[in-house]
């Protein structure tokens, strides 16, 4: 716990307005994927295909949608920041190798590898002093 505390003191002191951009705008990225997602049910598939065999290829379907829908908005916010990145991570690093295993997409793969970079770096930094979880932590 400690931990976190000294992790969020120094987020607070070093927060910058890019730094904030920059996680709206992979919260509005993960809240737009969820939205195709839950409106392209064929394109989820075709990209969970390699997956399928596995125990729970059906939980990982109905996982993925949801999880960027709600953590994309919560990461908009700035609201439990870490926890919403912590739920991106299992589906991010399964899009990374979902190119090695089935189909290499280069773009794809990419674009998921800077995501996952993006999310590690907010799990350390957090929200932010621009966020809700600042503003409700200073309401204490």
């Amino acid at each position: 716990m400690a931990t976190i505390k000294s992790l969020n003191k120094w987020a607070n002191a070093h927060t910058y307005y890019p730094l904030d951009l920059l996680r709206v705008a992979l919260g509005v990225f993960l809240f737009m994927k969820g939205v195709d997602f839950m409106s392209n049910h064929q394109q989820m598939a075709e990209i969970i295909k390699p997956f399928q065999n596995l125990p729970g290829g059906m939980l990982i379907m109905h996982y993925v949608a949801p999880a960027h829908f709600v953590g994309g908005f919560l990461l908009v916010i700035g609201l439990l920041t870490r926890w919403a990145v912590f739920a991106q991570l299992p589906i991010l690093i399964g899009a990374v190798l979902a190119n090695f295993l089935g189909v290499m997409n280069t773009s794809n793969l990419v674009l998921a590898t800077i995501t996952l970079l993006v999310c590690i770096f907010f799990l350390f930094y957090g929200s932010g002093k621009h966020s809700a979880d600042y503003y409700l932590k200073m309401q204490k």
